[in-house]
């Protein structure tokens, strides 16, 4: 069976802990952001972990290497 690969998107979006949660950036954080509320901007600043639902279809189906 050959190797599965790693979504080319995923390996952008996400990484991994050492404990095997994942990590991703906050959204609407890019654009308009002179529009937004400062309470928003900050709270997008950094990353944050997925929930584990979310994070369990990550690991499946985007980085499947990673689920280990």
């Amino acid at each position: 069976m050959p190797k599965m690969k790693t979504k080319s998107a995923a390996k952008k979006r996400f990484k991994l802990t050492g404990t095997g949660k994942v990590k991703a950036a906050a959204a609407n954080k890019r654009h308009c952001l002179s529009a937004k509320p400062q309470d928003m901007k900050r709270q997008a600043r950094g990353t944050f972990i997925l929930f584990k639902g979310d994070a369990e279809k990550v690991k499946t189906y985007y980085l499947p290497y990673g689920a280990k």
